[in-house]
């Protein structure tokens, strides 16, 4: 007998994939993502990349990412202690939009500025 899988929608309050994606969206999880995205790396590695990001906020965040199936944390018993971090089959599924996204980021920064300056005039910023 096969179970029906359920109908997921994320502009339902009550579904689960909204926290999926509201995480996903997250400024730092897309930045973790994307400084992973070109393979494992370690903690400080990640730190340098991600520029701005505190320890705290990158410990919590790729816990969550553990968590969530996305990130693997490796722990290689040598002295001294060795972590690496790294995207599962998951997460290298977000590599594509979330490189996509900043991409865009960055090629449209220019207008998203003036729209913004325009938009202070208007309304006396």
């Amino acid at each position: 007998m096969e179970t029906e899988q359920p109908a997921w929608n994320v502009m339902l309050e009550t579904c689960p994939s909204r926290t999926s994606l509201a995480k996903i969206a997250n400024k730092w999880t897309a930045m973790i993502v994307i400084a992973l995205s070109d393979g494992p790396a370690r903690f400080g590695g990640i730190r340098q990349r991600v520029d701005g990001i505190t320890g705290k906020v990158l410990t919590s965040t790729l816990r969550d990412l553990e968590r969530d199936g996305v990130v693997v944390r490796t722990a290689y018993a040598e002295m001294p202690p060795r972590v690496e971090y790294e995207l599962t089959p998951l997460g290298q599924t977000l590599r594509a939009p979330l490189i996509a996204l900043g991409t865009w980021a960055e090629q449209h920064i220019e207008q998203v500025l003036q729209a913004r300056s325009a938009f202070d005039q208007r309304v006396g910023r």
